[in-house]
């Protein structure tokens, strides 16, 4: 028989798992049945939309005028040579927000996403081929390179770029893949609680883990404007009074915490990767 109560049920058990530097498996349970798919819905939606990345928003090819153009000595045409530049996923470096970066190639030579590297851009897919030019040609170009969120079509970013660049496609999100699965799981004789299992994948612009965190403090500040309007008590009626960006430091790496070497190494041996399941032993685990 189900507990007649005055406040949701808060998930208690909380992992997260990191598979590889890109991706992670984040579970949380137990919620109330609709609060799992209630939550994971938008913050999937969060994932891909406010996510930050880098993307090429325009690019000037010596000797090309418009992207339906063709270049004498390379391989592919201008359009085939702009798809291939927008699957490259820059990330650019000192915290940058945008950047012109100028490139110029002699043949023959084939050349890979890795080629574009330089001292203010960095390739998080260096094997991702460009284009193939002749013994005969010298590519010579330019790309605007710039951080910003979701995706931006060419037509919005036309206007604000300089003269003689080809405005392109912005697909800013490094989220990959971002999917959950809810089941249902036993609390007290109740087998309609509910479990969140999300799966997040990057392109390597950003950690898988990074990624889940920052959606988080989106939903949490998207939230919290009506907070001072209704004078709404976010701690009132709960079992937890975490904040949001309480909430996603627990997604912070224990690395973070600057233990000492020992304190360290028990805690690997322990494979207690996050703080979220640092804050979940007690005191008898601790003292183990």
């Amino acid at each position: 028989m189900r507990k007649i109560t005055t406040s949701a049920y808060m998930p208690t058990e909380i992992s997260v798992e990191s598979i590889s530097e890109n991706v992670a498996r984040i579970t949380a349970y137990p919620f109330e049945t609709g609060y799992a798919v209630t939550l994971a819905h938008p913050l999937r939606r969060l994932l891909y939309s406010s996510t930050v990345g880098f993307a090429a928003t325009g690019v000037k090819i010596e000797g090309v005028s418009h992207e339906f153009d063709s270049m004498r000595g390379m391989l592919e045409d201008v359009a085939q040579f702009i798809i291939n530049l927008k699957n490259i996923r820059f990330k650019l470096k000192n915290e940058s927000e945008r950047e012109v970066v100028e490139y110029s190639f002699k043949g023959p030579k084939e050349i890979k996403a890795g080629d574009l590297k330089s001292d203010i851009v960095d390739i998080v897919n260096p094997d991702a081929y460009l284009a193939t030019i002749n013994e005969d040609a010298e590519l010579k170009f330019s790309v605007i390179i710039q951080k910003g969120i979701g995706y931006v079509p060419s037509e919005e970013i036309r206007d604000n770029t300089e003269e003689g660049y080809i405005a392109l496609d912005a697909f800013f999100t490094p989220v990959k893949k971002a999917v959950y699965e809810l089941e249902n799981v036993l609390v007290e004789d109740n087998p309609d609680y509910e479990k969140i299992i999300f799966t997040v994948t990057t392109d390597g612009q950003v950690g898988a883990i990074e990624a889940f965190k920052h959606a988080i403090e989106a939903m949490y500040q998207q939230m919290s404007v009506f907070k001072g309007v209704l004078n709404i008590d976010v701690s009132a009626g709960l079992n937890a009074q975490t904040s949001g960006s309480e909430h996603a430091k627990l997604l912070q790496s224990v690395e973070e915490l600057n233990l000492s070497a020992r304190s360290f190494n028990c805690l690997d041996k322990a494979e207690i990767r996050f703080i979220g399941e640092l804050a979940l032993m007690d005191e008898n685990e601790l003292k183990e």
